[in-house]
């Protein structure tokens, strides 16, 4: 067993709940324990950023005390420990990160607007804590775009193929291994592409569109063979879609089984923490569960 737990932030909520569910799918998936954590705000004394253990009437917490029930004592099911904190959950939950293989959370808790399609506490844990997150959205979630071609489970995975993120393709295929499922790989390349010329140069030829997609597909196939070969029972597909990202991320949620991003794509002078539109845009509008997978930590 790992004893690294998976994390469920609980509140109470709906869509906590369904959290809850899939996170305990993930402890089953990967032999780890799994920690049930609610926040509990409405403490005057709790600051934002002090993670404050529960007082001893941990037990007598209702949102521990449903969970509780929900869960009851099945066997084959991981070992389960309850915890109870006061503060800011915004500031709280990112910093569970640092002792958790994933953490997991509602599109939206107890205290979310209803009109709103995430949360604030859902992007600042997103964007902050050091382990990946995955957000799990409502139900009824609808995307355009056509259903996947071949029937099955499937894990979404995007890449950037000017610029991969291994960290980012380690967690979809090993993800996609737990779940038997095959990963679909989207490289978005923008189309159409601009063409420059300066007054009095001739205009260059009209780029190949077709050329472009099999170079993206063939660099695409680079990064994906140490991944491979590290996992040869995933069955992996890299697609070279024009236009876009999050918009085919988005499409290819529906029915699939995750979508895996990162939080940003790496610049020099980025701050550490900060979330990339096409992340956010994922994160909003997808019809499935999305994991946003942190940066590899610069070595000091």
């Amino acid at each position: 067993m790992n004893a690294t737990p998976v994390i469920a932030a609980v509140d109470g909520s709906a869509d906590s709940l369904r959290a809850l569910d899939w996170a305990l799918d993930a402890a089953r998936r990967r032999a780890a324990p799994l920690r049930v954590v609610h926040v509990r705000q409405y403490a005057a004394w709790g600051q934002a950023g002090v993670l404050v253990a529960g007082p001893p009437d941990t037990e007598d917490d209702p949102v521990l005390d449903e969970v509780r029930t929900r869960l009851g004592d099945h066997a084959g099911q991981p070992a389960v420990e309850y915890v109870a904190l006061e503060g800011v959950p915004g500031a709280v939950l990112p910093e569970l990160g640092d002792d958790a293989q994933l953490l997991v959370l509602g599109s939206r808790g107890r205290g979310g607007f209803a009109s709103l399609l995430l949360g604030s506490n859902g992007l600042s844990t997103a964007r902050d804590a050091r382990c990946p997150v995955v957000v799990v959205p409502p139900p009824g979630r609808e995307v355009h775009g056509e259903g996947p071609a071949e029937p099955g489970p499937r894990v979404v995975v995007g890449l950037h193929a000017d610029s991969p993120d291994e960290d980012v393709l380690a967690f979809a295929f090993a993800e996609a291994a737990l779940r038997h499922a095959r990963l679909q790989v989207i490289a978005a390349y923008p189309w159409p592409a601009q063409a420059w010329s300066a007054p009095g140069q001739p205009v260059p030829p009209p780029v190949d569109q077709d050329a472009v997609a099999e170079e993206i597909r063939t660099l695409a196939d680079g990064f994906l063979a140490p991944h491979r070969e590290r996992h040869p029972e995933v069955r992996a597909a890299a697609e070279a879609l024009p236009g876009d990202a999050a918009g085919h991320l988005v499409a290819a949620s529906k029915d699939a089984g995750l979508v895996v991003v990162g939080r940003h794509r790496r610049r020099l002078l980025a701050p550490a923490r900060m979330m990339g539109s096409v992340t956010q845009a994922v994160l909003l509008h997808a019809a499935s569960p999305v994991a946003v997978v942190p940066p590899a930590p610069h070595p000091e």
